[in-house]
């Protein structure tokens, strides 16, 4: 792809990551972790991936506002000013529809492009591929894509898509379902047409900025009241609008409802690190399927299928007779769960705040 000045990139980064407790804490989430060992964390690593075709001055990061300074750290060439501050956490519409009023005062003739901040694509230029594609159907005809990744397995953890048949790699979208129970996402699997939903999605910033008109007009005009902080990037203003603007997610508010929508079948690599499971699945394994992260962990007799991560380099974990666990230590908390039950984790957290 080549440098354009009219493309922008939104990387959202507001969440807590609360799958992978205890590792990702409310102070240092997953997106500011190198769960991979590469030295760089996902959130680098999704700058990374963006800045090889879009100019650095043109990548906005919206996250909550306590992040601020850990943003800065990961992505110190990043403006600082396009760093946007949530101050209270509300789903990916707001988030979105914050980010477009102050890309629209820079550049009405904008082309956006949305992604979280931790993804895992390995392929770029079949990434870039599939962006060009996506970028090309909202400014011909005008449309909201999303891309779409062709399933592995029948994962109850994604959102899936629903697309016509034809030959091309943009195809009109039928209908989205949210996380499905196993049965389901079993006969997603076997009918083909059913791609998992990236939550990636490419627009011209006008396009999103009327369809939240058409379908969330009380959020963009609580937004709107702002504007003028929206676009300052006045964490005071922002912060007097932004609390009573709707808790939805831009797949719930707008994609679900909209009549212009198109899916681009993505053929690259691609995971949404959104579990241990998914970072078990990346990492290499030894000859009985067990995976590890950090230093001092022995196997003793049989350890099979499992992952082990251990933060604190002076203590040992020694591991006997076990398969199919998760093990995640840490200097505060100990987990350890069977991998069929990783979905869980997330009730865990929701326990102990409450």
């Amino acid at each position: 792809m080549k440098n354009n000045q009219n493309l922008y990139v939104v990387i959202m980064a507001g969440g807590i990551g609360s799958r992978f407790w205890p590792l990702s804490t409310e102070s240092k989430p997953k997106q500011f972790q190198d769960f991979l060992g590469t030295g760089k964390s996902l959130i680098r690593m999704s700058f990374d991936r963006f800045a090889k075709f879009c100019p650095a001055e043109n990548i906005l990061v919206v996250s909550n506002a306590q992040y601020y300074d850990l943003i800065q750290e990961h992505i110190p060439e990043l403006p600082s000013q396009n760093i946007i501050s949530e101050p209270f956490r509300r789903n990916t519409a707001p988030c979105i529809a914050l980010a477009s009023l102050r890309i629209n005062h820079e550049n009405p003739k904008a082309k956006v492009i949305v992604s979280p901040a931790d993804h895992l694509i390995l392929e770029q230029d079949k990434f870039e591929e599939s962006l060009e594609h996506a970028l090309k159907a909202a400014e011909e005809h005008d449309q909201l894509v999303t891309i779409g990744i062709k399933p592995s397995r029948p994962d109850t953890g994604y959102g899936y898509i629903d697309f016509n048949q034809g030959n091309s790699p943009v195809r009109e979208v039928n209908s989205f379902t949210e996380k499905p129970k196993l049965e389901k996402a079993q006969e997603f699997l076997k009918a083909g047409n059913y791609y998992w939903n990236s939550g990636m999605f490419i627009w011209q910033n006008q396009s999103i900025l009327n369809s939240f008109e058409a379908l969330l007009p009380q959020l963009l005009s609580q937004l709107k009241q702002g504007e003028e902080s929206v676009v300052a990037n006045n964490a005071e203003g922002i912060a007097a609008v932004f609390g009573a603007c709707e808790d939805i997610s831009i797949d719930y508010g707008i994609m679900e409802k909209s009549k212009n929508v198109k899916v681009v079948l993505g053929d690259f690599s691609w995971t949404d690190l959104g579990t241990w499971g998914s970072v078990y699945d990346e990492l290499e394994k030894d000859s009985d399927a067990n995976a590890s992260i950090g230093q001092n962990i022995k196997h003793f007799n049989t350890v099979k299928n499992s992952l082990v991560v251990n933060e604190e380099k002076e203590k040992l974990i020694a591991l006997m007779d076990i398969d199919n666990l998760i093990i995640v230590n840490t200097s505060e908390s100990l987990l350890i769960c069977n991998k069929d039950s990783e979905q869980g984790i997330k009730a865990i957290v929701q326990s102990l705040k409450d």
